[in-house]
């Protein structure tokens, strides 16, 4: 099985694992990426089973429009009941390291006003400690030089990610070689400085189960029963 292969199994598993906890009047929060996209294919299968989604990012509404899902903003709901995204990397407190999309702000916005957060994730993001993945921050353009020296000062080594503009307007700094030994801890701390508009770890919200291929087979895992062994 190569990669599309599994993320189009984990989109398809996504879609059945939250068959049950939606009703007719339901909102759900749908991330961003490749895998993502995946379960925003399989969603349409079962998009008479809820009201409508919030998106991420553009692109994702735009996915979901052209299956026939009713996109709302987040200010139109009083809630979500699940949220399901992809990670670039999950650890065994199912902490991720979000963002390789560019989406990490709006991400982490719908994922804080869902329920239930489901991971979906090939095996290849499991790790044992965040930070092999480049950690992304969304800046303000003014302050990216500000944020640069700050993350060198907590031990990373920043680099513009050229090209690349938010949809909310803003840039994205990936820093490489961070030891992130407290994501919590981090992640707090990274957004203490000026201009920062978040970091992608998510750890103060992270996932809650976590649907990741196991023994080649989809497994479902839950953050007090632990990940893959």
């Amino acid at each position: 099985m190569n990669q599309d292969d599994k993320k189009r199994l984990l989109g398809v598993a996504a879609a059945d694992y939250i068959d049950f906890l939606l009703e007719t009047e339901q909102y759900i929060g749908v991330g961003t990426g490749s895998t993502a996209n995946f379960f925003i294919d399989a969603l349409a299968k079962v998009k008479h089973k809820f009201a409508g989604a919030v998106a991420s990012s553009e692109v994702s509404a735009q996915r979901l429009k052209d299956h026939g899902i009713q996109v709302v903003a987040l200010t139109e709901v009083s809630s979500l009941t699940v949220y399901v995204d992809g990670a670039d990397e999950i650890s065994g407190d199912f902490s991720m390291i979000k963002g390789g999309g560019a989406a990490l702000t709006r991400e982490k916005i719908v994922a804080a006003a869902s329920d239930r957060f489901i991971c979906i994730a090939d095996s290849s993001k499991w790790v044992k400690q965040l930070g092999r993945f480049p950690l992304p921050i969304e800046v303000i353009p003014m302050a990216r030089s500000l944020v640069a020296l700050e993350m060198i000062k907590l031990g990373g080594t920043p680099v513009l990610r050229q090209g690349t503009i938010t949809d909310n307007g803003h840039q994205i700094i990936d820093v490489h070689d961070l030891e992130i030994s407290d994501p919590t801890g981090l992640e707090s701390a990274i957004n203490q400085i000026p201009g920062v508009v978040t970091n992608g770890l998510f750890a103060h919200r992270g996932a809650d189960v976590l649907l990741m291929d196991h023994n080649n087979e989809i497994g479902t895992f839950t953050r007090s029963g632990g990940g893959p062994a």
